[in-house]
């Protein structure tokens, strides 16, 4: 049987980049339209979710991630510990949101890969394989979009300056890592 939890250990760098594949981390999606969702996501996480498009908020433990008028994505700023697939989060928001029929909340953990890009190249990188214009992206810390790299869906939030989270499909993963270290390497 597959083990999701495992990481293929993916590390290169380059002058000028950086791209590290890290362990699992807690990523939901939640989704969901009233005010009383809002308020419930709220108190339950001590966080605001951004409502505005192509943001982001973080707390000390979580970061959420603007994808859609009514959808969320929100991930754990920890590492996971091995063999372990619970998680308080999740189980916090089912008893808040789901319980109370205010929204939806799905576990994507396991679909989604998070790549740590760091480097003044990230956009550079970027650039050769994205419809994407990311000249104002690169200087709007906290920044979300979703778009296509190498004609790979994936999700890109700008973390701090010079430092990228990458969310991609794990089925998508090894190609878009290969096509990466591939087009890195000629920068």
């Amino acid at each position: 049987m597959l083990n999701y939890n495992q990481v293929i250990k993916k590390e290169k760098s380059y002058q000028g980049l950086q791209m590290n594949e890290i362990r699992p981390v807690m990523k939901l999606i939640v989704r969901g339209k009233s005010r009383e969702f809002l308020s419930a996501i709220g108190k339950s996480l001590n966080m605001v979710l951004p409502t505005k498009s192509n943001t982001s908020t973080q707390s000390e433990k979580l970061t959420a991630l603007w994808l859609s008028p009514d959808e969320w994505m929100i991930f754990s700023n920890g590492v996971v510990e091995e063999n372990t697939n619970t998680y308080d989060t999740e189980i916090i928001l089912n008893k808040n949101i789901c319980k109370l029929n205010l929204g939806a909340i799905i576990d994507v953990t396991d679909q989604y890969v998070r790549i740590i890009l760091k480097g003044d190249k990230i956009f550079d990188l970027f650039q050769t394989g994205s419809p994407f214009n990311f000249n104002e992206f690169r200087n709007k810390i906290g920044s979300v979009t979703q778009t296509i790299i190498a004609k790979i869906d994936v999700i890109i939030h700008n973390q701090n300056q010079n430092e990228v989270n990458l969310f991609v499909r794990r089925s998508f993963s090894e190609h878009l890592f290969s096509w990466m270290n591939d087009s890195a390497s000629r920068l």
